[in-house]
C-alpha cells in the first residue's frame, strides 16, 4: 500500500514540475504526447476510485501477477480507446487545466488507496482482486507510465527506486523470465515490456530469453 502511495505521489510531482512546453513532447506511448499520457492518468485515476469502491462478494479470480494479460504486439497507437484519450487530451486546451485535473482525481485515488482494508475483495474488469493485489498491480502501472513520461525530457525526474525494483520482480513473474543481474531495473522495464529495443551487446547477453521479447502487458 505504502509502495502505490510512494509511486503514485512521485508520478504526480513530476507532471506537475512540467513546464507547458513539455505537453507537446512525444512520450514513451507510441502516438501519444505527454499531455495525451497525463490525460490517460486522470483516467486511470478515476479507474481506481471506481474499483476501490466495487466490492466483491466471490473469491479472487486473479492476483498481482495473472491480472495482466501477455502478448508480443506492442500497441500502435490506433486502437479507439487511445485516439479518444487523444481527443479528450486535445480538449483540455491549457495544460493546466490537465494538471489541476489530474491533481484533484490523483489525490483522492492516493487518499482512497490508504483507506481501504488491503483484503478487501473488488472488482474490475470482470474479474475479482483483494484490494492489496490490485494496488500492486497499479505499482507496476504507475512505474511503466512515469517512465513513458519522462522518456524524451530528460530534466524530469524519473519513477522512485523501490517502485522501479518492485515493477521488475513483477515483469518477471507474470512473464515467467529472469533478466540478467547486470541490467538495471529500468531497463529491463524498458526491454521486458517493449519500450526500446535491446542494444547488440544486450542481445547476446539475454541469450535465449531475446527470441521472446517483448511482453507487451494489457
Amino acid at each position: 500500500m505504502d509502495l502505490f502511495s510512494r509511486s503514485w505521489t512521485a508520478l504526480r510531482t513530476t507532471v506537475a514540475g512540467l513546464p507547458v512546453e513539455d505537453f507537446e513532447q512525444p512520450s514513451g506511448c507510441e502516438g501519444w504526447l505527454v499531455r495525451d499520457l497525463v490525460c490517460h492518468l486522470i483516467i486511470d485515476a478515476q479507474d481506481v476510485l471506481i474499483t476501490l469502491v466495487t466490492p466483491a462478494e466471490t473469491e479472487p479470480t486473479r492476483d498481482a501477477l495473472t491480472y495482466w494479460t501477455v502478448s508480443g504486439t506492442p500497441p500502435t497507437g490506433a486502437d479507439p480507446l487511445d485516439a479518444l484519450t487523444v481527443r479528450l487530451a486535445a480538449a483540455y486546451e491549457d495544460p493546466g487545466l490537465l494538471t489541476f485535473h489530474l491533481d484533484d482525481v490523483g489525490s483522492a485515488a492516493g487518499r482512497a488507496a490508504r483507506l481501504v482494508d488491503p483484503d478487501l475483495r473488488v472488482s474490475t474488469r470482470g474479474e475479482v482482486l483483494t484490494a492489496g493485489d490490485y494496488l500492486s498491480v497499479y505499482v507496476l502501472e504507475w512505474t511503466l507510465h512515469h517512465l513513458d513520461l519522462v522518456r524524451h525530457l530528460p530534466d524530469a525526474a524519473g519513477p522512485p527506486p523501490e517502485g522501479l525494483a518492485r515493477s521488475r520482480e513483477l515483469v518477471e513473474g507474470i512473464c515467467g523470465a529472469v533478466f540478467p543481474a547486470s541490467f538495471s531495473d529500468e531497463d529491463v522495464l524498458l526491454l521486458g515490456t517493449g519500450r526500446r529495443a535491446p542494444t547488440g551487446a544486450e542481445t547476446r547477453e539475454l541469450g535465449d530469453l531475446a527470441a521472446a521479447l517483448p511482453f507487451v502487458l494489457g
